[in-house]
């Protein structure tokens, strides 16, 4: 009876420990692939039309993860100015803030007809970071440099950069907001043609070139990750990683069940 009983507590330890083993299987499963990187934030503005410019088939959208001080930037826009001067418009861009953090409404004031950048100022705030293209300079400074801006009527923008301190408490504060610049003069007052804009460095140019055509507040995403698979609904690129763990570790208890079962069907007829 004493070696029955020991060969007994020592089927249980073994099978136990399989157990806790096939229990413990979650905790070394891989990190699902195309998850946000650990810390990183999610950001994003819907770009809208500036009221009163003329700008209603215009639209974006603009995803920014930030992880520390680096920012990652996809915008999707379209429905902008096409053309100047023949050749393809060049659409300043930036992250305005520290002001009101929203954009510019119908009852945004204007002495012309349209919603100039002095006029939308007090709403979203001055230049913080200029959103230009590879390698161009990314300070408020270069702001106004057409050379560097996305060009044409629809535009993929895609760029990771380094963001200044400024920056980083507008968005921390939630006081951030994207701005799209340039109208097309066929939809926008008639003023934006006539009248030269007040920038410094783009006197030259009529206030159509640099008028606010699409505006969104950068806001936190709901999102704490970012899947490149498809949604998990029991399909995709994700789909049976953590199901299959689920039914493996389901599969392999039911399998030390049956192990005590069998240990002790044999020290029955044993005995």
């Amino acid at each position: 009876m004493h070696g029955r009983n020991e060969i007994l507590k020592a089927a249980c330890v073994a099978i136990g420990a399989a157990g806790l083993a096939l229990l413990g299987l979650g905790a070394t499963m891989p990190t699902v692939a195309g998850a946000q990187t650990l810390g990183a934030k999610t950001y994003m503005a819907t770009l809208k039309p500036v009221p009163k410019n003329g700008q209603t088939s215009a639209s974006g959208t603009l995803k920014l993860v930030l992880n520390g001080d680096v920012a990652t930037i996809t915008e999707h826009v379209q429905g902008l100015a096409a053309a100047f001067t023949g050749k393809p418009f060049p659409h300043v861009q930036h992250i305005h803030g520290l002001a009101k953090g929203v954009c510019p409404t119908t009852s945004t004031k204007t002495t012309t007809g349209v919603i100039s950048v002095g006029d939308a100022a007090p709403t979203y705030g001055g230049i913080l970071t200029t959103l230009s293209v590879t390698p161009g300079g990314t300070t408020a400074t270069k702001g106004a440099t057409i050379t560097i801006a996305p060009k044409g009527a629809s535009y993929t923008y895609s760029r990771t950069i380094t963001l200044n301190a400024t920056t980083m408490k507008a968005i921390d504060e939630n006081n951030a907001v994207i701005v799209v610049h340039g109208l097309t003069p066929n939809t926008a007052p008639k003023a934006g043609a006539t009248l030269k804009s007040t920038v410094p460095g783009t006197t030259k140019l009529p206030m159509d070139a640099t008028a606010p055509a699409l505006c969104g507040s950068l806001a936190a995403s709901q999102m704490t990750s970012v899947p490149t698979g498809a949604p998990q609904t029991g399909g995709g690129s994700t789909a049976g990683v953590q199901d299959g763990a689920l039914f493996g570790a389901g599969g392999g208890l039911l399998v030390v069940g049956a192990g005590m079962l069998a240990v002790r069907r044999r020290l029955r007829t044993s005995g």
